[in-house]
């Protein structure tokens, strides 16, 4: 019976980690950078750097609260993409 629980346990446990999604910050040439879920894609004129969601933000950069729907900042504004 014990062994049967640990089974089970290392089952759930590898459930949960494996349906992880995945995480990347995105950030403009302004300093905004902004959390984002997957990895995005962007028209080859938006110029953006994307990082691994570890990315630790430099000195000229500042968090920005991603905006509605796929997107990215221009000059401090949201601009939505369709």
């Amino acid at each position: 019976m014990n062994a049967i629980g640990k089974a089970l346990f290392g089952a759930a446990v590898l459930a949960m980690t494996a349906g992880s999604a995945s995480a990347a910050v995105v950030c403009n040439d302004e300093g905004d950078c902004w959390r984002v879920r997957g990895r995005p894609t962007y028209g080859p004129g938006v110029h953006l750097r994307i990082y691994g969601d570890d990315y630790r933000l430099g000195e000229r950069h500042r968090w920005r609260e991603p905006g509605r729907g796929h997107g990215y900042y221009r000059n401090g504004a949201w601009i939505e993409i369709r």
